[in-house]
């Protein structure tokens, strides 16, 4: 913000309403700023009263102090069209296109391709990692389920998902995976994808999972419908996951066939229509056009248009 402050852009865009308390710096030196308010952090469960006492007021802030709004997902457009009477620029994200993927990684985990479901959260409450093994070990699922993931400051919740699993040898733990390589093999190799993240927009994993063309089971909020649509899965109980996976396993035609449908419905996040659209709003904010509820982006387009 301070660089900004002395050397002007013609734009800039704030990532995370968390950042909106100091946007004054930028509207002070007559910036035309775009927020991307992320999800809503307000309700992540990680999070302490103070700490989601300050994220809804960064919200509050962040639609005041903004010359336009970025969304990722519909879901998060229509809360603040709902909440606050604003309009966001709907910009999600691209999801990479994965084919002929090896396999070589994951079996020398031990695993079969097609032959495991899959996990990928940062182990957080509302990602519902433990409702996910909860279900599976009380269901009638053979393959194996595969957990990747972590979180430093969770000790407790960790420990919860590994207590829920019980011992259960059909249960492995990965911890933190940062090999893209082989993260990219488990994605595109699994029965299932499990996703059960609640409350952060759409979901840069959710698009890897389908991007892949795995079948995916999802945590019925609308961010997930809206990436997958028919083709998804939904559970929001264990019991309801449970019945699913022993579904996906019985009927590997109709798994298969969701798995093609949710790799073509991919084609559909676009990382260059991503780009295209940050660019057009960029250009947006230094004329003055911003589509937000602050006209600060036409004193910004003054200047620049005086020094041109």
């Amino acid at each position: 913000m301070a660089h900004l402050a002395r050397h002007r852009t013609d734009a800039a865009f704030v990532f995370n309403a968390a950042n909106a308390p100091l946007l004054p710096v930028l509207r002070a030196a007559g910036v035309p700023v775009a927020t991307h308010v992320d999800g809503l952090e307000w309700q992540r469960a990680k999070w302490g009263p103070v700490g989601r006492r300050y994220y809804r007021v960064a919200e509050t802030a962040a639609v005041r102090l903004s010359d336009a709004l970025i969304a990722d997902a519909q879901g998060i457009a229509d809360y603040y069209r709902r909440e606050y009477g604003v309009p966001t620029a709907l910009l999600s994200y691209g999801a990479p296109l994965l084919v002929d993927v090896a396999s070589d990684r994951v079996e020398d985990l031990g695993l079969e391709p097609g032959g495991y479901h899959l996990v990928v959260a940062r182990f957080e409450p509302e990602n519902h990692v433990d409702m996910i093994v909860e279900g599976y070990v009380a269901g009638g699922a053979v393959l194996p389920l595969v957990v990747v993931g972590s979180a430093p400051y969770a000790h407790g919740y960790t420990q919860r998902c590994h207590d829920l699993a019980a011992g259960d040898p059909r249960v492995r733990f990965l911890g933190g995976v940062w090999d893209q390589k082989l993260l990219d093999q488990l994605y595109a190799h699994a029965l299932t994808y499990v996703h059960g993240h609640s409350v952060g927009g759409t979901n840069p994993s959710l698009l890897r999972a389908i991007g892949a063309g795995t079948a995916t089971v999802a945590y019925d909020v609308v961010f997930n419908r809206e990436v997958l649509g028919r083709g998804g899965r939904y559970f929001s109980t264990a019991a309801g996951l449970a019945r699913h996976l022993e579904e996906a396993e019985a009927d590997p035609g109709t798994t298969r066939a969701s798995a093609e449908y949710l790799h073509r419905r991919a084609h559909g996040y676009d990382w260059d229509e991503v780009a295209d659209g940050y660019e057009a709003l960029a250009r947006e904010l230094a004329a003055g056009r911003a589509p937000g509820p602050w006209p600060s982006a036409r004193r910004g387009a003054v200047a620049h248009e005086e020094q041109a």
